[in-house]
């Protein structure tokens, strides 16, 4: 079966907590995104069908609990609350609401790790294996499809390489070469083509890229969490 990427939000108001989460899932495949209060991460879930949320109870201004009351009947999107060890009735409360499952802090990686392996065995279905939904698009690795907005376009072999290298790597920044490596292709012009070409079919405004951006110097970068670094109205 192909591999499947999980898109997972991270929900808390601690940046040592989101960043060492987002750390340990990023090194087990995971694509993370990460909010750090429930407002936050009401914007981002409009845009983002994600597989899975890893929800703090306990944050300032709106709790886990009322982010969880807020969406849950409209979200059929797994949820792992993060709870202090004396929250026992929130736990109890969040489950009761609709949570899938909960993990008390301080908690070790490795089980938060194969708690999330275990949800997403049991609710991912092979039909949804590589599809990364963000902004209005969709890319559909399976049908070699873009979806964006109501415009459909096919992609190749080459290009869903590309692309299928960058989801599973956020952030990073791939160079000529390394793109090259990928598709046995080593003139630079061919592959800036190829960028070009995938722009057009991603972008809204391929002439002002917001994902699939140019690091000068260095190469290019599958960045979907442009809107999150912006207000979102």
């Amino acid at each position: 079966m192909d591999k499947f990427i999980a898109h997972i939000l991270v929900v808390d108001d601690d940046d040592g907590i989101r960043s060492l989460v987002k750390k340990y899932l990023n090194e087990n495949n995971f694509l993370v995104s990460t909010a750090d209060n429930a407002e936050d991460a009401s914007k981002k879930i409009e845009i983002i069908k994600f597989d899975l949320i890893i929800l703090d109870i306990m944050m300032p201004g709106k709790s886990g609990l009322e982010f969880l009351k807020e969406h849950k009947t409209k979200l059929d999107t797994p949820i792992i609350l993060l709870t202090a060890k004396g929250e026992a009735s929130e736990r109890v409360e969040g489950l009761e609401i609709g949570a899938d499952d909960y993990l008390p802090k301080p908690f070790e990686p490795k089980e938060l790790i194969l708690r999330i392996k275990n949800i997403l065995n049991k609710t991912v279905k092979t039909e949804q294996v590589r599809i990364i939904e963000f902004s209005n698009i969709k890319i559909d690795l399976n049908k070699l499809m873009i979806i964006k907005k109501n415009d459909e376009f096919k992609i190749n072999n080459t290009e869903k390489i590309i692309l299928e290298k960058m989801i599973n790597n956020p952030g990073k920044t791939f160079s000529r070469e390394n793109i090259g490596n990928l598709i046995n292709l080593d003139k630079e012009r061919s592959i800036d083509v190829i960028i070009t070409r995938l722009r057009k079919k991603i972008e809204i405004d391929p002439k002002n890229p917001k994902f699939l951006q140019t690091i000068r110097g260095a190469g290019y970068v599958l960045w979907i969490e442009w809107f999150f670094k912006k207000d979102i109205t």
